[in-house]
């Protein structure tokens, strides 16, 4: 694996973490691993190199079992990498590929962080919201 793969999978399994920290300090929020990557389900017992097995996951009521926020990863044979953050019921989704230096994501020019997802996640679930 090259190591722009590397550090775009690594990157992945950063915003995964992110999204774990989140459904942690989040009542009424749950991790959900949609589903794996291709490569690894096919894998068997052989040693799997990327830093996650996710491929998809989501930020999701736990009360309904439905998803929120959708993320989901490239797998490695796709030409572009990217991670796409979709809401769930929702036309708009953003777009992260790997920065220029190599750490972390961007959404065009913009470095994405931990604070950009976390605002996202609490404007989807109303976290805030008087009501």
């Amino acid at each position: 694996m090259d190591e722009r793969q590397a550090a775009f999978y690594s990157a992945w399994a950063e915003v995964l973490e992110w999204m774990r920290e989140y459904a942690a300090s989040r009542e009424g929020v749950a991790f959900t691993k949609e589903s794996d990557f291709p490569d690894y389900i096919y894998r068997m017992h052989r040693p799997y190199d990327l830093p996650t097995t996710i491929m998809v996951a989501s930020l999701s009521d736990p009360g309904t079992g439905l998803p929120v926020l959708m993320a989901n990863a490239s797998p490695r044979h796709a030409v572009f990498k990217e991670v796409t953050l979709h809401p769930y019921d929702s036309h708009v989704y953003r777009k992260l590929t790997l920065a220029p230096d190599g750490k972390g994501l961007v959404e065009g020019r913009r470095r994405f962080t931990k604070e950009m997802l976390f605002d996202l996640a609490d404007d989807l679930f109303g976290v805030g919201v008087a009501g």
